[in-house]
């Protein structure tokens, strides 16, 4: 009796871990589907991938030509239509100097039109280079410089902060009447920068946003219209700033809070 109960147990537990049984057409059904949709696609890809008959280039073209861009990309045409690397075409006219931006696009059933964009210079950097209007060092040594652009110039590096100092600067003077012709970035990190009427400021390296603000927000409202008589302001100091005459004569401006009153009286300085 014993024998048979535990013999019962036995066969119970046995049932209790039975597998649970598969139908082959469950497994196969579901593969053999997704093997058609990948035939069908490769298949109606290799019809569709028909070569490239014809490029539509289009652009303000000023700096690059069209065919210099069909011929960076000549070695990518060689695929078909469909197996064209657009990603990669667009990164080799990229790469091309004076564009800045690309598109790339198919147009059925075999064309490719492509969009550029040149690079627009915005000021001259060191002897030859030429930055962009996000000031960006596109070009490191033009053939032609625009003789109208700033100059602006420091480490190569810092080609970014130079020309948003400009920027900045820029947008604050044109309001008074006064322009930025050049701004220097030295490997010490001083900065200086020279206006439009050739007076010469000179920023030093300590203290230079607050000395740009004391400049932009009361020194050059008030020099406005004595350009031909200032060399230059010399903002190095931790009490005040300083104007050199042409004349060799150096004006002192003590306590910035009463810079409007020691200006007005520089109005009568010395020729």
């Amino acid at each position: 009796m014993t024998r048979k109960q535990a013999r019962r147990r036995k066969q119970k537990k046995a049932a209790r871990f039975k597998l649970p049984t598969l139908r082959i057409a469950h497994v196969i059904a579901p593969v053999v589907a997704i093997t058609a949709v990948v035939v069908t696609y490769f298949a109606s890809a290799s019809m569709l991938d028909r070569p490239i008959r014809a490029i539509e280039i289009n652009g303000p073209f000023q700096r690059v030509t069209a065919l210099q861009i069909e011929e960076a990309i000549s070695g990518e045409l060689e695929d078909g239509f469909v197996s064209a690397d657009l990603s990669r075409i667009q990164s080799q006219i990229v790469e091309l100097p004076w564009i800045d931006q690309a598109m790339v696009a198919r147009r059925w059933p075999s064309r490719l039109r492509i969009t550029v964009t040149e690079q627009v210079p915005a000021a001259i950097w060191g002897e030859r280079g030429l930055l962009n209007v996000r000031g960006e060092l596109f070009v490191t040594d033009a053939r032609h410089i625009p003789a109208e652009l700033p100059r602006l110039s420091g480490p190569e590096s810092r080609a970014a902060d130079v020309a948003q100092r400009y920027l900045e600067v820029r947008e604050r003077l044109i309001p008074v009447g006064l322009d930025v012709r050049r701004v220097h970035l030295d490997a010490r990190g001083a900065w200086d920068m020279t206006l439009q009427n050739g007076v010469e400021v000179r920023l030093g390296r300590r203290d230079v946003d607050e000395r740009t603000d004391l400049f932009l927000d009361i020194v050059a409202d008030i020099i406005n219209g004595r350009g031909n008589d200032i060399d230059y302001v010399d903002m190095r100091y931790s009490n005040g700033f300083t104007i050199g005459w042409n004349n060799g004569a150096r004006s002192p401006v003590g306590d910035p809070a009463e810079a409007v009153d020691d200006m007005l009286a520089l109005r009568g300085a010395p020729e």
